[in-house]
């Protein structure tokens, strides 16, 4: 068999592939915005937990300041909207590698069906932790 039609070399070539392919979408997702609230130019991760008495949003911000931070309920979601801003902002360095996402971000994230009433958020360790007491 050649490596043509070996079947293992072509797979694994066409994952190769795929995953630069992936690398690249990605650098273009994370450019910086031109202007810090034009739009929205990138998007924490999230989780949602949930249990008998409450949901809890946990969103991951790194850097960024809980007074930069806005929550907001929106129908049967929750925003969340800060920046994080540039560290070497006005600085003549060199980018040599940016992977990090900065500026300015929104993120919708659906709540599981009920009424929700707000309860303690605080920025722990990097994460915004939002607490939604369930409405009776």
């Amino acid at each position: 068999m050649t490596r043509r039609t070996d079947p293992t070399h072509w797979m694994w070539a066409q994952a190769c592939d795929w995953i630069d392919q992936a690398e690249r979408m990605q650098r273009r997702f994370f450019t910086l915005a031109a202007s810090a609230r034009a739009q929205a130019s990138w998007e924490p991760p999230a989780d949602v937990l949930e249990d008998e008495r409450e949901v809890w949003v946990v969103v991951a911000l790194p850097g960024v300041t809980a007074d930069r931070v806005e929550v907001a309920m929106e129908g049967a979601s929750l925003r969340v909207r800060a920046e994080r801003p540039l560290p070497f902002r006005g600085s003549r360095r060199a980018v040599r590698q940016l992977e990090i996402p900065y500026g300015f971000f929104e993120r919708r994230i659906p709540l599981p069906a009920g009424r929700y009433e707000a309860g303690p958020q605080e920025l722990n360790h990097g994460c915004l932790v939002v607490r939604l007491k369930k409405a009776s």
